[in-house]
C-alpha cells in the first residue's frame, strides 16, 4: 500500500513539471500562427473562394486580426502570446462552424482547427512559463507591513 501511495505521489509531482522547454512552446505558437496567416487567405481566396465575400472583405475579416499580435509574438512578449489567444478563438469558431455547415470544406476547416489548436496550446503555455521565468504576475503582490 505504501509503495502505491509513494508512486502516485511521485507521479503527481512529475505531472507538475514543465513538459517542454519554453522555447518549444514559443515555436509551437509561432508555427500555428504563421500556418493560419498563410492558410486562411489560401483557403478562402484560392482553394475554395466564397461567392458571398469579396477579396478585400475576406482579407479584412480573416487576415487582419492575425496581424495585430505579429510584432509582440516575434519579440517573444508573454503578454502578447496571452492575448493572442482571444484572437485565435475567432478561428476556432470559424472552423467549427464550417465543419458543421459546409461538408465540402471539411478538410480545410479541419486544418484550420488544427492550426488554431496548435497556436492556442503554444501561446497558453509560453505565456505561462515565460511569464514565470520573468517574474511577471497578473495579480498584485501583497506588500509586507
Amino acid at each position: 500500500m505504501f509503495w502505491l501511495c509513494a508512486n502516485l505521489m511521485g507521479y503527481n509531482e512529475q505531472m507538475k513539471k514543465q513538459k517542454l522547454s519554453t522555447n518549444n512552446y514559443k515555436k509551437m505558437a509561432l508555427i500555428g500562427y504563421f500556418s493560419l496567416l498563410f492558410f486562411m487567405p489560401l483557403w478562402l481566396l484560392v482553394l475554395s473562394p466564397s461567392e458571398g465575400l469579396s477579396t478585400s472583405t475576406t482579407l479584412l475579416l480573416f487576415v487582419l486580426p492575425l496581424l495585430f499580435p505579429l510584432k509582440g509574438m516575434l519579440q517573444g512578449n508573454p503578454y502578447t502570446f496571452a492575448w493572442a489567444n482571444f484572437i485565435v478563438l475567432i478561428y476556432f469558431l470559424h472552423s467549427l462552424t464550417t465543419l458543421w455547415v459546409l461538408p465540402s470544406d471539411r478538410i480545410w476547416a479541419t486544418l484550420e482547427l488544427i492550426f488554431a489548436s496548435i497556436m492556442f496550446f503554444g501561446c497558453s503555455y509560453y505565456a505561462k512559463y515565460r511569464g514565470q521565468e520573468l517574474g511577471l504576475s497578473i495579480r498584485k503582490k501583497k506588500e509586507d507591513k
